[in-house]
């Protein structure tokens, strides 16, 4: 029986192809459960799951609590904005104090880089990165990656575009790893403001204009305008960039071919995806929805050991 090679998911670069593959083997057994009348398995009956999150979220931790309940875990749900972080506890006594109920499984996320990594070293549960700054969502690269090869087949030999403001999402990062490890091409596109300096140390194509990007590729993943995390302004107005970058029919109807729309979420409709697009038979966005609780259930039912 194959073993996911880790004790967490830190980040897509810590894995192996082989653990991908083995995601998404399991994804697929319990997509199908999902879609059954009883959803629900006894698979980590006996587990504790902390969901312990220090930024918003309203897809990822509603997927992750589904997902745990659909496998019959108890959950403890922590938000830091309402706890004693806000009084200056440490992230640490956090964990520690939430270890002490006999927690199993942390689910975390976290806006400093490399905090998952950092507790990982400190505690004795498995950690699942729900997402650390804008370093890595492995999570989301997974389901993504996953949604890809349930539309077209298989993810390798297929072009993938990147769209939006590159710098400041850990989902693109996270996809670029998966993408390269599964045989993709990747392609980021998108204002030279919005690409980090180390980008084409990656292996990943460059490019500036939109629809050179959409003529290439198979699959477009538009992502949002990260506005909370930029200091300063990266680009004159959201308008600017919409009329550059987004992505709407008129684009679409000009392609000679059809591709496959993504976007990770929460969509601004009108900036970087036009309702009509998000909304049309090219979109998986909903079906990335969907993958996204059964991705979740595989990883929490590997880590766990029981695979």
């Amino acid at each position: 029986m194959k073993k996911f090679s880790q004790r967490h998911l830190l980040g897509i670069k810590e894995i192996t192809t082989d653990d991908i593959e083995l995601v998404f083997e399991t994804a697929d057994n319990f997509k199908a459960i999902i879609n059954r009348p009883i959803k629900k398995v006894p698979s980590l009956r006996d587990i504790t799951v902390a969901n312990i999150f220090f930024e918003n979220s309203t897809r990822t931790r509603i997927s992750f609590e589904l997902a745990q309940k659909r496998l019959s875990a108890d959950i403890v749900n922590f938000s830091a904005s309402s706890s004693s972080v806000s009084k200056g506890e440490t992230l640490i006594d956090t964990v520690n104090n939430i270890l002490a109920m006999k927690v199993d499984m942390v689910v975390m996320r976290h806006p400093a880089p490399g905090a998952c990594v950092f507790l990982s070293q400190h505690i004795g549960a498995n950690i699942i990165n729900a997402g650390d700054g804008t370093h890595e969502h492995p999570t989301q690269a997974l389901l993504d990656a996953f949604s890809i090869r349930e539309k077209l087949g298989s993810v390798r030999g297929k072009k993938v575009a990147i769209v939006g403001d590159i710098t400041h999402s850990r989902v693109a990062l996270s996809n670029i790893y998966a993408l390269k490890k599964l045989g993709a091409e990747v392609m980021v596109c998108g204002p030279t403001t919005l690409m980090p300096k180390y980008i084409s140390s990656l292996g990943v194509k460059v490019e500036h204009d939109l629809m050179k990007a959409l003529n290439w590729c198979d699959v477009a993943n538009m992502l949002r305008i990260q506005l909370e995390r930029q200091d300063i302004k990266y680009f004159p107005s959201l308008r600017e960039y919409s009329m550059l970058y987004g992505l709407n029919k008129e684009r679409l109807d000009k392609l000679d071919k059809e591709i496959v729309i993504m976007h990770p979420g929460p969509i601004n409709r009108g900036v970087e995806i036009t309702s009509d697009v998000a909304d049309s038979k090219h979109s998986i966005i909903l079906n990335q929805v969907e993958n996204g609780v059964a991705v979740r259930m595989a990883v929490m039912f590997l880590l766990a050991g029981q695979g």
